[in-house]
């Protein structure tokens, strides 16, 4: 059974116009806290998504109730854990936040709240973030005597800055969705109300457009900021040939001249 169609303890899924895939986290008693179960579910969801993404198109990613996003693991869980049993967890979630940054399919992360620890590695690890006015920010490992270990070292410094990354890092002190949208971190701020209809309009257009088209400009930009120009130039004329042949290219042209919405079926 699919991991989209199946049952979830900590997830909710629902699908939009077919494309688009809504994952709530849903532990809003615990502020959506990750478990082992929810590490679990979210690693199996998005290996899912890379083998076969079942007509899936764009992703949003938000967290239940108006509390949190995500507070980061769940502390009450880890309380008493041996050294072994806590890093046996973190592959876990390390493996599972992993899956979400080679998700072939773009991810919005959709702030509704806290995004602590964890839980602002997890938006880091999306494509781009959208946050509530309500939403605050925060890198809190070191308070705990460990540091940001699923992404939050890398992927801060290439959104904030390295300077910036390394005096939230080490302070763990945290920050506004306002202060985040200034230094590139969040890409747009919204009335709470307002957040999940934002991020499904932008879900909809995302996924109204040639999917395979999409994907290859997500594995261009994902590979090509991390490379020299030429190298980056490269992957992208690369991505760029793959999308001549398909029935997509030809769709989009064919639209264009007929003075209609192309009709993307992915091939």
């Amino acid at each position: 059974m699919s991991s989209l169609s199946r049952a979830h303890d900590t997830l909710t899924l629902s699908r939009e116009e077919d494309h688009v895939l809504i994952v709530t986290l849903n532990r809003p008693d615990a502020a959506n806290a990750m478990n082992t179960r929810m590490g679990e579910e979210i690693l199996a969801l998005f290996q899912s998504l890379l083998l076969d993404s079942e007509g899936v198109r764009a992703v949003v990613l938000t967290g239940s109730g108006a509390r949190a996003f995500c507070a980061g693991g769940d502390l009450r869980e880890r309380d008493g854990m041996t050294d072994e049993a806590w890093q046996r967890q973190h592959v876990i979630f390390e493996q599972a936040f992993y899956r979400l940054m080679d998700c072939p399919i773009p991810v919005i992360a959709a702030v509704n709240g806290a995004a602590f620890g964890g839980g602002c590695e997890m938006a880091l690890a999306c494509d781009f973030i959208l946050a509530a006015t309500t939403a605050r920010f925060a890198l809190t490992e070191t308070r705990l005597g460990i540091i940001p270990g699923a992404g939050g070292t890398q992927n801060l410094p290439r959104a904030v800055g390295a300077r910036r990354a390394r005096q939230l890092i080490y302070s763990a002190q945290p920050f506004s969705a306002a202060q985040a949208a200034d230094w590139g971190m969040v890409n747009e701020i919204l009335e709470p109300e307002a957040l999940l209809p934002r991020a499904r309009e932008l879900a909809r257009l995302i996924a109204a457009n040639a999917p395979i088209a999409v994907r290859q400009a997500k594995r261009a930009i994902g590979i090509g900021t991390e490379a020299d120009l030429g190298t980056g130039l490269a992957v992208e004329i690369e991505a760029y040939h793959r999308c001549v042949p398909t029935e997509d290219r030809r769709e989009g042209v064919r639209a264009f001249n007929e003075k209609r919405a192309p009709v993307f079926r992915g091939r």
